[in-house]
């Protein structure tokens, strides 16, 4: 039985995978300003380290919304794990 204090963290998830679907798919605000500078085009070395959630989807999935809201939801609970493992260290 889910704590009565992780509501919040529900409600999030749940959020997130009803709205991902609706988020755009125009160029971010750096890669926007790469783009306009010119500078997007001079990198030739790729990505330095690669990320099986690179431009907000899974790698090995197709690119269409099931993999954002996917990728959406694995990284708030990355972080989320991360964060609490953090504070529960901390007050050690």
């Amino acid at each position: 039985m889910p704590n009565k204090a992780s509501w919040p963290f529900w409600l999030l998830i749940g959020i997130l995978i009803l709205l991902t679907p609706f988020a755009s798919e125009l160029p971010d605000g750096l890669e926007r300003v790469a783009h306009d500078l010119g500078f997007m085009k001079q990198d030739k070395t790729g990505a330095i380290i690669s990320s099986p959630l690179a431009d907000y989807s899974i790698s090995g999935l197709a690119k269409n919304k099931l993999s954002t809201a996917l990728a959406c939801v694995v990284g708030v609970v990355l972080v989320f794990l991360i964060s609490c493992s953090i504070a529960k260290w901390r007050s050690l």
